[in-house]
Order: structure tokens, then sequence, then C-alpha cells
């Protein structure tokens, strides 16, 4: 699943580069994009507040990259595809995990699980 990431800062990554994204966990489960590191030119752009907290590394390929110039709405978006083998972090996984645990309950429960009490069986009379 593609990943739109929306900065508040100039940067210009070309589209099929691979970078490296650190993110810090905010309250709510949320994350912050505290830096981006292009691997195919080694330029790092970070923010100037400092590493700490609960850090979220992962690595993508970049699919758009747009620069919004002028006034007060001055940012970048970036939309990257997710390599399978960088993690996005434990709470996203956990995250995950619980709606599929969510599902596959729900599901047992449409197909009578286990969990439910026999019928007692109905005596009939001929």
């Amino acid at each position: 699943m593609d990943r739109t990431l929306v900065l508040n800062m100039q940067l210009a990554i070309a589209r099929g580069h691979r970078v490296e994204v650190s993110e810090r966990v905010v309250d709510g489960g949320e994350t912050a994009v505290l830096s981006i590191l292009d691997l195919d030119t080694g330029i790092r752009y970070r923010r100037a507040e400092p590493l700490r907290g609960e850090l979220v590394l992962w690595t993508g390929r970049i699919l758009e990259c747009t620069v919004v110039m002028g006034g007060a709405g001055t940012h970048t978006e970036l939309v990257l595809a997710p390599e399978a083998s960088g993690g996005t972090g434990a709470r996203t996984a956990l995250h995950e995990a619980d709606a599929a645990a969510v599902a596959a309950k729900a599901e047992a429960e449409r197909w009578g699980g286990t969990d439910r009490a026999p019928q007692e069986p109905v005596e009939r009379i001929w």
C-alpha cells in the first residue's frame, strides 16, 4: 500500500529513488517525519528538532514528488511505495494484527464458531 507524506518543507526527490524515512511516534500512535535520506544521492533532509522518542525507520521508493511553492501553503507531497523488507514499526504491525484478529473472529462467528453452546436435541414424536 502506497504512503503519502506531506512535509512543511521544499525538497525534490526524483521518481524511482530509494529513500529511508525516520519517523517519531507521537501521542495517539500517529507519526511525525524527522528525516528522509535519499539512498541514491546520499542527501539527508531532516528537521532541526532533536531525534528523541520511539523511532520508526522504513525504506521505500518514490512514486511521485510534488513541490507546492508560494505563500503559507508551501509544502512537499511525496507518494512512496514501502519496501517489503522494511518494517513500518511495531505499533503499525500490532494495529494490523488486531484488525486481522477481529476480522477472523467475526468470520468464525458468522460460520458458527466453536464458542457456542451445543444445541439440545429436539425430541420428536412421530
